[in-house]
């Protein structure tokens, strides 16, 4: 389906350590996140909060595993704090992953999220930009995308649940309004899917945008929990909304189908945060591993 050396398949390790919430797979080290990782046919990860930031000492650890950095994510606060905050940090971001020999930056907006909030209603208080909000995001974005090109990089924009660029309305005003020189998109199948989301739609509409794609599936059970129960995004994730793909409700057959037609190149990144002690990394990693080689032939 895909040419040789079109794509790279990697995975997040928030299967195994959780950046949010570091009491999920709290006794798991770096090395045995990273092992795991190789062990079960991965070549590629992002970055996690017990990943070395000496890029010397990273480079050695995943060199002997065949492994490399596809990118890492930033939380900018473009709508909420002064854009040279978010520009200092972006910088010294930005230096660590192209020393890693990254190509993409993951840029989500945090200003007036409540993704990390643990009490906070998914559904019933979802942030939405002002107009105001929407003019210092669309240029604070810029800005961005031509740091990020300064070293030869694209910023990739993560919609996500519970910030303001979750839903389909959302992305088309954040990819109408940017330049596509400058603002790139990544897709991500469980943040769509879970919005309630055409996810198949977004990916057709924004196909030329996009330039890094999170792997990620849903439960459909827990969804509906979560919405009856007005349960938090980390109280969605802590009751198992998310898993690998082959093991929810999304057929991944004709994402693959899309993206290959459109000759899409780049990574793909297998992501979905759980309780590694209830679902453990090792073992989701490779039933994810092969379900993929199983649809798509990577």
């Amino acid at each position: 389906m895909f040419k040789t050396n079109q794509v790279k398949l990697a995975i997040a390790p928030i299967g195994w350590t959780n950046d949010d919430m570091p009491e999920l797979g709290g006794e798991v080290t770096f090395e045995q996140c990273i092992s795991e990782m190789a062990l079960s046919g991965f070549t590629g990860s992002e970055v996690g909060n017990k990943y070395p930031r000496d890029t010397k000492e990273l480079k050695k650890a995943l060199s002997l595993r065949g492994l490399e950095i596809a990118s890492a994510w930033f939380s900018s606060f473009l709508t909420s704090k002064p854009f040279e905050e978010t520009a200092d940090a972006f910088k010294e971001h930005r230096d660590f992953l192209f020393e890693m020999g990254a190509k993409v930056i993951v840029v989500s907006e945090q200003g007036n999220s409540i993704q990390g909030q643990m009490e906070t209603s998914l559904f019933e208080h979802k942030p939405v930009f002002t107009e105001n909000e929407w003019t210092l995001l669309l240029e604070g974005l810029h800005h961005l995308g031509d740091l990020a090109a300064e070293k030869g990089m694209k910023i990739v924009y993560h919609h996500h649940m519970g910030t303001g660029i979750q839903t389909t309305e959302e992305i088309a005003r954040l990819m109408t309004g940017t330049d596509p020189e400058k603002v790139s998109l990544l897709y991500d199948t469980g943040h769509l899917v879970f919005s309630g989301e055409d996810h198949l739609a977004v990916l057709n509409t924004y196909m030329d945008r996009i330039h890094h794609v999170h792997l990620k599936d849903v439960r459909a059970d827990i969804v509906k929990k979560v919405r009856e129960e007005k349960l938090s995004f980390l109280q969605a994730v802590k009751a198992g909304v998310f898993t690998v793909p082959g093991d929810g409700l999304i057929d991944f057959k004709p994402v693959f189908e899309a993206l290959s037609a459109d000759e899409y190149k780049g990574w793909f990144v297998v992501e979905a945060e759980q309780d590694p002690a209830v679902a453990n990394p090792f073992e989701y990693a490779v039933k994810a591993r092969q379900y993929i080689r199983e649809i798509s032939g990577i």
